[in-house]
């Protein structure tokens, strides 16, 4: 396991706060994301650090594998965002040791996991926790989690995040401008 993805996810997140040291709050949040610039748009992008939730939920022994921008980055994209989105499989496990990571880092009203898709906020990101009931068009994503692949970042934690092939499908599936630019993107990418 090499450290390649999460020196890049490191680079973005420097990146991200150098773009937005100036900028203030407007009030917009995740709904209000627009189709090309995405959640960097939005107030989401200002102090935004996923690693500490990385870092909890390695420690909580989680399953869940990063998705959305966050796997793009991670994967070579150059466009920043604002969230960090992640699956995991739905089960009662797998929902305690979200919690679990969860509260470590500051979850001060932890989410019901009982839907497909639920937001959750923590100190530096917020996402949507994702599970395979989602509706995701013709896509297998329960099929996803056993092919995610995982890189260690130099504190020493384990992230792991969805496979290049699985992330630009799940962004044709969704099929918004934004995800269609990034799927180009990501194929351009392939070694």
């Amino acid at each position: 396991m090499n450290e390649t993805a999460a020196l890049l996810l490191r680079q973005a997140v420097r990146r991200t706060q150098e773009a937005t040291r100036e900028r203030s709050a407007t009030g917009r949040g995740p709904e209000d994301a627009d189709d090309v610039a995405g959640t960097f748009s939005t107030d989401g992008a200002l102090g935004f650090d996923p690693l500490p939730l990385l870092r909890a939920l390695y420690e909580a022994g989680s399953r869940a594998v990063v998705i959305g921008q966050v796997a793009g980055i991670m994967h070579g994209s150059t466009d920043l965002t604002g969230d960090l989105d992640l699956l995991w499989n739905g089960s009662p496990e797998e929902g305690r040791a979200l919690r679990e990571a969860l509260a470590a880092t500051g979850c001060t009203t932890l989410p019901a996991l009982d839907r497909p898709q639920v937001e959750y906020r923590v100190p530096g990101v917020s996402g949507d926790l994702c599970t395979p009931a989602l509706p995701w068009g013709d896509m297998d994503v329960l099929s996803c989690l056993p092919r995610a692949v995982s890189t260690r970042d130099p504190e020493g934690f384990a992230i792991r995040y969805v496979d290049l092939d699985d992330l630009i499908r799940m962004r044709r599936a969704l099929g918004r401008p934004k995800d269609l630019r990034r799927a180009a993107e990501l194929e351009a990418l392939r070694p």
